[in-house]
């Protein structure tokens, strides 16, 4: 029962936001950036329950693959509003670059090595072992990785862009497809809506995706806008509360969900999740910010990316080759997940230009040194690059 009123309460969280945007009452900013951003977490929560209830049906990898896209759809919604307006009003094109980048590092930053930080509390072992069913996702974040240099390189996001990631996002979900189907381990709500029969079971699940998909498109539009208006109104940086504020709010039940996995002793599945969702942020919501904005421009353009989305983008690709570089040991060790914790950490303090620089050139380096210190001990990851490019020779 408990379960159930879990379900019912981020329902009831969440419904008001289409009542109020049918309604067309206008609120304060700060008002409709709490209300539209709870509904918006209700929402995720039923999202990331009703996928992880869906694996049932797929191969482990596959399964991952999608909670994570299903996790992060509410990622999806602001920032292709955001691309989408910026059409209209150029300074938007700032936001969905500041969205994207907040929700790359954050996970990163913060996710992984809250994993890390819990297994050690829990088993008091200082390492997350990297499971050989994660070779795709670290495959596809290695080659998403690489290309994401090319975005501050060129200074746009183009179609040219869309065509490349969503096309590695598309072999990634072919690849993850082709893996061992392996029952999931379901806990909480999830749990209870896979345990009703299979047909009860299925129309919960569908119910549970078409439900917080109306909630997060209503929401979407109004917390972003109250975002907005609540930084210019308290003098606060828009920019900054866009890139940490509206992911706080997408990612928190999937890093909750991670973290809870961890508690029960599946580091390693937690790990790989939060591993699968920066594949599908790195991809596939990089790449259809240019579709978005060309669709609502009704012309083939490139969104433009300032001097300081440039810097952003910059630092999100450092950050996530210090990452691989780390897993190039396939495994996540405590010490590793401090400093990519305190990397993050400080770079919220710090907002200057010269310091994303620095902080930019500090990740490659430590991703250099750890490369090339590591000798033989870095060939698990590129085994598991070739066990992923083999799926495709068969």
């Amino acid at each position: 029962m408990k379960n159930w009123l879990w379900i019912a309460a981020a329902a009831l969280v969440g419904i008001p936001a289409i009542i109020l945007r049918l309604s067309g009452i206008e609120f304060a900013p700060h008002f409709a950036a709490i209300v539209f951003g709870v509904a918006i977490v209700g929402g995720a929560f039923l999202l990331t329950w009703a996928a992880e209830a869906a694996q049932k049906e797929i191969s482990q990898a596959l399964a991952l693959a999608f909670l994570a896209l299903i996790a992060v759809l509410p990622e999806y919604a602001v920032d292709l509003y955001f691309a989408w307006t910026a059409a209209i009003d150029p300074q938007y094109a700032s936001y969905a670059a500041a969205n994207m980048t907040g929700a790359n590092r954050l996970l990163i930053g913060f996710g992984w090595p809250l994993i890390a930080f819990l297994f050690w509390t829990r088993r008091r072992q200082r390492a997350v072992v990297v499971g050989k069913g994660q070779a795709v996702e670290l495959t596809f974040l290695v080659l998403a990785t690489i290309y994401s240099f090319i975005i501050p390189i060129k200074g746009t996001l183009s179609l040219v862009d869309s065509v490349v990631l969503i096309s590695l996002f598309a072999l990634y979900m072919w690849a993850s497809s082709r893996g061992e189907k392996v029952e999931p381990e379901l806990v909480g709500p999830s749990a209870a809506i896979a345990s009703l029969p299979r047909a009860g079971s299925r129309a919960v699940t569908a119910f549970l995706f078409i439900l917080p998909a109306g909630i997060i498109l209503a929401s979407a539009q109004p917390f972003a806008e109250g975002l907005i208006a609540t930084g210019k109104s308290a003098a606060i940086d828009e920019f900054i509360l866009v890139q940490w504020v509206a992911p706080l709010a997408s990612e928190a039940p999937e890093i909750l969900i991670a973290a809870i996995f961890t508690l029960r002793g599946n580091a390693t599945a937690a790990l790989a999740a939060l591993i699968s969702a920066k594949v599908n942020q790195w991809t596939l919501l990089i790449g259809t910010l240019p579709i978005a904005y060309c669709i609502s421009l009704g012309d083939i353009g490139a969104l433009p990316l300032d001097a300081r989305q440039v810097e952003e983008v910059l630092l999100t690709g450092a950050q996530s080759a210090f990452a691989i570089a780390i897993l190039a040991r396939l495994r996540l060790s405590l010490p590793a997940a401090t400093i990519l914790f305190l990397l993050f950490a400080t770079q919220l303090v710090f907002t200057m230009p010269m310091v994303r620089w620095g902080f930019a050139g500090t990740y490659l380096l430590l991703a250099l040194v750890i490369l090339l210190a590591d000798g033989k001990r870095r060939s698990g990851l590129w085994a598991m690059m070739r066990a992923t490019f083999s799926i495709f020779k068969k």
